[in-house]
């Protein structure tokens, strides 16, 4: 609700509706009735309108978003009524003013916030635009160049900033809501025309046309596909272009044509889909609301490779204090190198923010080669190359020296955590944590849970996803885990698509273009070819222990490319060396050419092969990508590795590149239609019968069987499946 409250000659709204203050219809309804009464007063001289227990709005309440229809024609008419009040109206800016909220304080003549508060338009993140004429008031307010930048990429933006910009008034460091009164009393009486700002002319910017193609062409190139910020720019277009009356009818359309898109319906399921996995759970019955977390109060890293360097900074900026270990001197002031340069750049990017990063002191951050030192760690992160002797040995030699209760987490992409945890005396306490590269920017973390892993280990790894504000995914243990399970279809119809007759550019354009924010291709020769070669070599597919007389294109009676060996096998290992699926003008290089020597390469090995030549179409390499990633999905829903289709979702959203405004893998599937999935699938597996990846997993079959039931339910037919059993 909103509360009204006369003070002397300034009458106080507050809004409430805990924990955000969030604007349902019953806190408009209020905000108006409180406006009306002010208006009607003669005692009342000016209005002021905070929010209740320090925060002002957080905006529109997203549930309702399903009618944010009406929510944004009911909120777009109460802010023009605060503007046309013929009493000065005061916002008093406490903790957040985001979305609906901040419309509602630029309705206001005068804003004052906390040194605190944050404000933002962050609509675009879900699909939407402002609705309540925030496109059109702010670049009055603040110009088009930082309004375009706030309303297009949602950012928050500080108070300090704000006054900068004009976009409020003052700042203070005590009472907010006393501040906002004297100004209130001080400014009763001045006129409220030049105040008003729908009255406002738009701040004129020198060459306005040339700047705005500029800016489209910048906001086209950083949305990939997703279409709110290209209406959001659109929108303060209009305001430039028009009147403030046609620029909020131009607003009102643009913001049906996102609501009827699909997309801000796959951005808003993708925004709790990211809430859903907290509440995680397990076949064995263990979940989040029975499990408690142990503290981390000292944490320790071993292996300072890439990986581990990521995993270093993370825990420095989540200022968990922490011992970095390595297994020689050499390789230790190496890593240690390379984290502190990490390190100086994250601090660098933080300056002038409220944290400091304090690593330059042995009691947060230690170096060492001396396993005696991680005795009273609570929880250590294994993080060297993929090699399950050496992990084994590690695990060995820790559950000696750690203390009883300290958590093991190996930092593993694919290898079995059960096997790990049988080199220790408390398999209970072993855990995956696999982290993505760069470690400290990806901001997925799949937590695997073993056999014997405790829910106290689940839960502490959780609450660490949390202090190193990282999405953390709980699922089960198989080889690859859940993303890169899904990923091996993924990249083998890549390469099998090579082998018919497309190019490593064409399959890389179309998901690029489908919006992934690199093709399998760019993909590998960015992680390094070399990579896969070596878990290749280790499963026996290829090197010295594949058994003489293995045909070449085939693999335990299944469909096998030899491509990527080759190029190994010839040194190309991608961005390292310069070349791989692509040409780099250096070794280390990042501008992937096309290489005509893979393309005359290519050819040669089809005609070794015996392999016809044939024109491949765009829906053909997008649809043998996409659907086999998604059918492996379906198998890991059915083994029961992850505990729904969000979980999938939210892993690829934040580890590989997904794009957001798609909603994740399994989501697609919904939209595209199981009987239409399905339906392809089984074309593709009878042309290629020997590609498992391809034939309909059985989880998939049962759903379409039954139509295209809403993803929210799919699990409930599992069940049913296996109660049959």
């Amino acid at each position: 609700m909103a509360q009204y409250a006369r003070g002397s000659a300034v009458a106080v709204i507050r809004l409430r509706n805990p924990p955000v203050n969030a604007l349902s219809r019953a806190v408009l309804q209020a905000l108006e009735d409180g406006l009306k009464k002010a208006d009607a007063d003669p005692s009342v001289k000016a209005v002021m309108i905070c929010g209740e227990n320090g925060k002002f709005s957080a905006g529109a309440d997203i549930r309702g978003f399903s009618a944010p229809k009406r929510l944004g024609g009911a909120l777009g008419p109460i802010v023009s009524l605060i503007e046309s009040s013929e009493k000065p109206v005061v916002a008093a800016i406490e903790g957040v003013a985001l979305g609906g909220g901040l419309e509602v304080a630029l309705g206001c003549h005068y804003r004052v916030a906390h040194v605190k508060a944050r404000m933002g338009l962050p609509e675009v993140t879900l699909g939407l635009l402002p609705g309540a004429e925030g496109t059109q008031r702010l670049p009055r307010l603040i110009g088009v160049p930082a309004a375009l930048d706030m309303i297009t990429t949602g950012k928050h933006i500080p108070a300090t900033e704000a006054l900068k910009l004009g976009l409020v008034d003052e700042i203070v460091e005590e009472n907010t809501i006393e501040a906002a009164i004297r100004l209130a009393n001080k400014v009763i009486g001045q006129p409220l025309g030049p105040r008003r700002l729908s009255l406002k002319p738009v701040p004129k910017v020198p060459n306005m046309e040339a700047f705005l193609d500029e800016a489209l062409a910048k906001v086209k190139r950083q949305a990939r596909g997703c279409l709110a910020p290209e209406l959001c720019f659109q929108a303060v277009r209009a305001a430039t272009r028009s009147p403030f009356a046609e620029g909020v009818r131009r607003e009102r359309e643009l913001f049906q044509v996102l609501l009827s898109s699909g997309q801000a319906q796959a951005l808003q399921y993708a925004f709790f889909a990211e809430r859903a996995v907290r509440r995680w759970a397990t076949p064995g019955g263990a979940s989040w609301s029975s499990a408690a977390p142990q503290p981390v109060r000292r944490a320790a890293v071993i292996g300072l490779g890439t990986m581990g360097r990521g995993i270093v900074t993370s825990l420095v900026k989540a200022n968990i204090p922490l011992v970095a270990l390595e297994q020689d001197l050499e390789n230790l002031n190496k890593g240690r190198k390379a984290v502190m340069l990490l390190l100086e750049r994250e601090a660098m990017k933080m300056e002038g923010g409220a944290q400091v990063l304090d690593f330059h002191n042995p009691a947060r951050l230690q170096f060492t080669v001396d396993f005696d030192l991680l005795r009273d760690v609570d929880l250590v992160i294994e993080a060297v190359f993929e090699n399950m002797a050496l992990k084994k040995e590690i695990f060995h030699k820790l559950s000696k020296i750690c203390k009883p209760g300290a958590l093991l987490c190996t930092n593993t992409s694919a290898l079995n955590i059960d096997e790990i945890a049988s080199a220790t005396n408390r398999p209970q306490q072993v855990i995956g944590t696999h982290f993505f590269s760069p470690a400290h920017v990806m901001r997925l973390l799949e937590i695997i849970y073993g056999r014997h892993t405790s829910p106290t280990a689940i839960a502490t790894a959780m609450q660490l996803a949390t202090a190193l504000k990282k999405v953390g995914v709980v699922v089960g243990n198989c080889f690859g885990f859940v993303g890169n399970r899904m990923m091996f279809p993924y990249v083998q119809q890549a390469v099998f698509l090579l082998e018919e007759g497309s190019r490593p550019d064409a399959v890389d354009q179309v998901l690029e273009d489908f919006g992934f924010k690199i093709g399998p291709f760019r993909m590998s020769d960015l992680a390094g070819l070399d990579v896969g070669w070596r878990s290749r070599k280790d499963q026996g597919l290829t090197g010295p222990s594949l058994p003489a007389g293995t045909p070449a294109r085939q693999r335990h009676g299944q469909r096998y490319s030899p491509l990527p060996d080759l190029l190994c096998e010839r040194g190309r290992f991608g961005q390292k060396t310069g070349k791989g699926w692509y040409l780099y003008e250096k070794a280390g290089g990042r501008t992937a050419t096309p290489d005509p020597w893979l393309l005359n390469f290519l050819s040669q090995y089809r005609d070794t092969h015996g392999i016809r030549t044939r024109f491949i179409d765009q829906e053909e390499i997008l649809e043998r990508c996409l659907f086999s990633l998604i059918n492996e999905g379906f198998a890991i829903l059915a083994e029961g590795i992850a505990s729904g289709p969000e979980h999938l979702d939210v892993i690829y959203i934040n580890g590989y590149g997904w794009p957001k405004h798609r909603g994740g893998p399994m989501f697609y599937a919904s939209t595209v239609g199981l009987p239409r999935v399905l339906a392809k699938l089984q074309k593709y597996s009878e042309a290629h019968p020997d590609v498992p990846g391809l034939q309909p997993s059985a989880f998939l079959k049962k759903l379409a069987a039954v139509g295209n039931p809403p993803l929210k339910e799919w699990m409930s037919y599992l069940s049913q499946q296996s109660s049959k059993l």
